[in-house]
């Protein structure tokens, strides 16, 4: 696909903005330089927190967690993203913020713990642990993206247990073979290519057919209402369509916004563009949605 005349100038330029950190001869495998040149990358995105925010970081069920805003009637629990081996509660600080201010929720962001020193299924249990703490004072709406989404879909498709409120997936990775589609269409997409995760999955562990590492072979019989937020070109997009298809023939309440012209990881370009704000407008409406959902 030529990208760069399909693209519109507002995320080619998010693009090339985030590429400038990446060196072109970068090893995927050298997961100490990875992280440096990703929270490099971090920190030149990081927005300021809206005036007034309560922030403080604490531990939950053993896990540390970052907690935005005060105690709310619905509690969001947060899950970030980067491929199971990147990230933490810095890369995403900026994002939780924005999103306790503008739903009003208590936001709870986990610090998992991250492969390859801590393989599946670490990541999955420290969510799992920090979600029944909190499912147990209260509702809760998991919200993640890319690895996050991954995390939360697990958990949601295994977990029935915890009464969950709902779910907001952004651009997830949910078990299904990458095999036509958009796996093909958009294998060399700007931001995520397909050799990109497999590097990832190497890294992160898990069997194929386990649901707590892949949400396509959980129990979608008993899914909160769910709400997927694709990225058009990305080789995932076809992985939340897929989903979606499925929730809805296990009876599930599901929609599926596939954002069209945007890529793996946009929301760090929601404040540098009409187009991404857009989409991430829409995010927070679904958010606002399940928190009212059976009020």
């Amino acid at each position: 696909m030529d990208y760069q005349s399909y693209l519109s100038d507002e995320v080619k330029h998010f693009i090339a903005e985030t590429e400038a950190f990446y060196p072109a001869n970068l090893d995927l495998s050298d997961w100490a330089e990875v992280r440096a040149v990703y929270e490099r990358m971090c920190v030149h995105f990081h927005a300021p927190r809206p005036s007034g925010l309560q922030v403080v970081d604490q531990t939950i069920a053993g896990v540390p967690v970052r907690i935005y805003g005060t105690p709310s009637d619905v509690t969001i629990l947060f899950a970030h993203g980067g491929g199971f081996v990147l990230g933490g509660l810095e890369s995403h600080d900026d994002l939780c913020a924005d999103i306790a201010d503008r739903t009003s929720c208590q936001v709870v962001a986990v610090d998992y713990r991250l492969s390859p020193e801590h393989q599946h299924p670490a990541a999955f249990d420290d969510l799992s642990n920090v979600a029944e703490e909190l499912c147990a004072k209260g509702p809760v709406v998991l919200c993640g993206d890319s690895a996050g989404g991954t995390l939360c879909a697990a958990l949601s498709g295994t977990r029935a247990d915890l009464g969950l409120r709902g779910q907001v997936l952004l651009y997830p990775l949910l078990g299904y073979p990458a095999e036509g589609g958009s796996s093909d269409i958009h294998a060399h997409a700007p931001m995520l290519t397909t050799e990109d995760l497999k590097v990832y999955a190497e890294a992160r562990g898990g069997a194929r057919n386990d649901p707590t590492a892949n949400p396509a072979f959980g129990d979608l019989r008993g899914l909160p209402p769910t709400r997927l937020f694709p990225a058009e070109c990305d080789p995932l997009c076809d992985d939340a369509r897929r989903y979606h298809e499925a929730c809805v023939a296990a009876g599930v309440d599901s929609t599926v916004t596939v954002q069209m012209g945007m890529v793996h990881g946009w929301q760090r370009g929601r404040r540098n563009g009409a187009e991404m704000h857009t989409c991430f407008d829409q995010i927070i409406e679904a958010l606002r949605e399940l928190a009212s959902h059976g009020a």
